[in-house]
């Protein structure tokens, strides 16, 4: 079992999280002007509770970091998130 890729599928508006070529997970988002809104993060129930929901938030923040968006944490999860991930709150303030 390969470990799973993120991909930011802008024609769906999602980063995906792809293991084995099939996708089991996404983080939802829409962009306005100088912000990305994560509306909504869901895993495969089959996948649930080893980390994916992180790694794919994890990996859809640190592409974010390397623009100029602000991130307004929409989904709950992505707001629970950040909030345990101290180095990550600047992306909300930017």
């Amino acid at each position: 079992m390969a470990s799973p890729e993120v991909r930011n599928d802008t024609d769906a508006q999602q980063y995906s999280l792809v293991e084995d070529g099939e996708v089991i997970g996404f983080a939802a988002y829409e962009v306005e002007g100088d912000e990305i809104r994560f509306t909504h993060t869901e895993v495969d129930p089959a996948h649930r509770g080893g980390g994916h929901a992180s790694i794919l938030v994890q990996h859809a923040l640190d592409d974010v970091r390397e623009g100029t968006r602000r991130v307004v944490p929409l989904c709950s999860y992505v707001k629970a998130w950040i909030e345990r991930h101290p180095d990550y709150q600047e992306l909300t303030t930017r």
